[in-house]
C-alpha cells in the first residue's frame, strides 16, 4: 500500500556519471577528499552559527535567481490540474453534502430531538461531508510546495554569505535534462552544489553506511546531487576546482548532526553557513569571482528562463 505521505525524490531518479577527486600534479589549489569533508563535519560544534564570513571582495551583495521558483511553479501546474479534475466533480459533490444533511436531520428527528438540535445536526452532518469532499491537492503535489518552502528556508540561511560577497546562485537549470541545482554557493573554499530537501521525522544510516528516511532509500537523492555536481563541474570548464555536493535538510533530525553517505555531506540546513565558513580556503578571491561569474554565464535561473 502507498505511503499517504510520497516521498519528494520520486520525481527525480536520476543517476550521475562516476566520481572521481580531481589532483591534478602542479596546481596550487587542491579538491577536497570525502576523508576531509568528514574530519570537518565531525569537528564542528551543534551549536548556533555567530561568526562572521571570510570576505570576497565584491561588488555584488544579491543572489541570483529566486530560492523555489521551478519547485513552486510545479506546484502550481500540478494544483490547476487537479483543481479542474476536481471542478468537473462539484455536483457530485455538492449532492453528497444534500445527502449527508438530510440524513442527519432524518436520524436527528428519528432521535425525538427538537426542531433547532434536529436543524445543527443537519447542518453539521452537511459541513462534516464538504469538509472531507473539499478540493485538496494531492500529497505528491504539496510534497513540490514543501520543496519550495525548504529551498526558500536554506537561501535565508545563506543570506549571510550574500552580504559578505560570496556567490550564491538559487534554483539553476541543469542544462539537457529537467533537473535543477536548488543552490550554487562560491566562496574561499570553493564550489558547493547544495540541494535543500523538506523531510518529517528523522534520517538514519544503516549498517552499511547507507542513508535512509524512513523506508525509503535515498539513494536517487544522493546519487542526482553528485551528478548534478558533476555537471555543473563540466559546465563551468573550472577543472582546477572540484564542485562539492551538499544535501541541506529541514525539518528532519540528520544522524549524529552530520554525515557523509556516497560520497555526498548531508548536514541539517542550520549548520550549513557555518560548515561552509569552516572549510580551508582553496580559492583566492580573484578565483572565486571568476568562478562565480562563469556560473551566472552559462547557467539559466528559472526566472531568467
Amino acid at each position: 500500500m502507498a505511503s499517504p505521505y510520497p516521498h519528494p525524490d520520486n520525481e527525480r531518479e536520476r543517476f550521475p556519471v562516476g566520481w572521481e577527486d580531481d589532483d591534478t600534479p602542479g596546481l596550487s589549489v587542491h579538491a577536497l577528499t570525502q576523508a576531509d569533508m568528514e574530519a570537518i563535519l565531525a569537528s564542528m560544534p551543534d551549536e548556533p552559527d555567530t561568526e562572521r564570513p571570510l570576505r570576497l571582495p565584491s561588488s555584488r551583495r544579491q543572489a541570483y535567481g529566486t530560492p523555489g521558483a521551478s519547485a513552486e511553479a510545479e506546484y502550481q501546474r500540478r494544483r490547476r490540474v487537479e483543481h479542474a479534475a476536481g471542478t468537473r466533480t462539484l455536483a457530485l459533490r455538492l449532492a453528497a453534502m444534500a445527502l449527508a444533511g438530510l440524513g442527519g436531520l432524518l436520524v436527528a428527528t428519528v432521535a425525538g430531538l427538537p426542531l433547532p438540535a434536529r436543524l445543527a445536526v443537519s447542518l453539521a452532518a452537511a459541513g462534516g461531508a464538504w469538509w472531507r469532499l473539499r478540493f485538496r491537492p494531492s500529497p505528491e503535489t504539496r510534497a513540490w510546495q514543501r520543496g519550495a518552502a525548504g529551498e526558500r528556508h536554506v537561501a535565508r540561511l545563506l543570506e549571510p554569505l550574500v552580504q559578505q560577497g560570496w556567490g550564491v546562485n538559487h534554483d539553476l537549470r541543469v542544462p539537457g535534462s529537467k533537473a535543477n541545482i536548488d543552490h550554487v554557493v562560491v566562496g574561499p573554499p570553493g564550489i558547493f552544489a547544495i540541494d535543500a530537501k523538506h523531510y518529517r521525522g528523522r534520517l538514519r544510516l544503516s549498517g552499511d553506511g547507507l542513508l535512509w528516511h524512513g523506508r525509503t532509500f535515498l539513494l536517487p537523492t544522493l546519487s542526482t546531487v553528485r551528478w548534478e555536481a558533476d555537471v555543473l563541474q563540466a559546465r563551468i570548464g573550472a577543472p582546477d576546482v572540484a564542485v562539492v555536493p551538499i544535501v541541506a535538510v529541514v525539518g528532519a533530525t540528520v544522524p549524529f548532526g552530520q554525515v557523509t553517505s556516497m560520497g555526498v555531506a548531508v548536514v541539517p540546513a542550520r549548520r550549513l553557513p557555518g560548515l561552509l565558513r569552516s572549510l580551508p580556503p582553496t580559492l583566492t578571491p580573484e578565483r572565486a569571482r571568476e568562478v562565480a561569474a562563469q556560473i551566472e554565464q552559462r547557467l539559466d535561473a528559472h526566472t531568467s528562463r
